[in-house]
């Protein structure tokens, strides 16, 4: 019972997903900053609001640069089916910031009706309901 227990504990300590990191950005949590951690391309097609574009190849390099001292780090990549923004997170965590995961990623981002930013401005698609109960909140809480 208790690995059980502790692996749970874990996944809330080191993951957390695209309803709450729209919350906190929404809110404007202090202190809060999303990574994506995608190439160039595909920030460029498209990303969150508020997110800061460090591909995971430089994130040793420049996090100092882009990161506040202090500040909690959520890193995002596609989707469920990449294991980039694990990759990421292992680097922050590697410097020493706090740092979780966006499970779901960019793709449940968009799938949520979320707004993101890209070529032709800031938009939302339609509400996946196989993702979020369309008007409602799913109630997981």
């Amino acid at each position: 019972m208790t690995s059980a227990i502790e692996h749970f504990q874990n996944r809330l300590r080191f993951e957390t997903d695209v309803s709450d990191v729209h919350h906190d950005l929404e809110a404007g949590t202090p202190g809060l900053v999303v990574i994506d951690s995608r190439g160039t391309e595909s920030w460029d097609q498209g990303h969150i609001p508020g997110a800061v574009h460090l591909p995971t190849r430089q994130i040793a390099a420049r996090a100092a640069e882009i990161v506040p001292p202090g500040s909690a780090v959520v890193t995002y990549c596609w989707g469920p089916g990449c294991n980039g923004a694990t990759r990421a997170a292992l680097e922050f965590a590697k410097l020493g910031y706090p740092v979780k995961e966006m499970i779901g990623g960019y793709e449940y981002w968009a799938r949520e009706g979320f707004p993101t930013d890209g070529p032709a401005g800031r938009s939302s698609r339609p509400v996946d309901d196989l993702t979020a109960p369309v008007g409602a909140a799913c109630g997981c809480a």
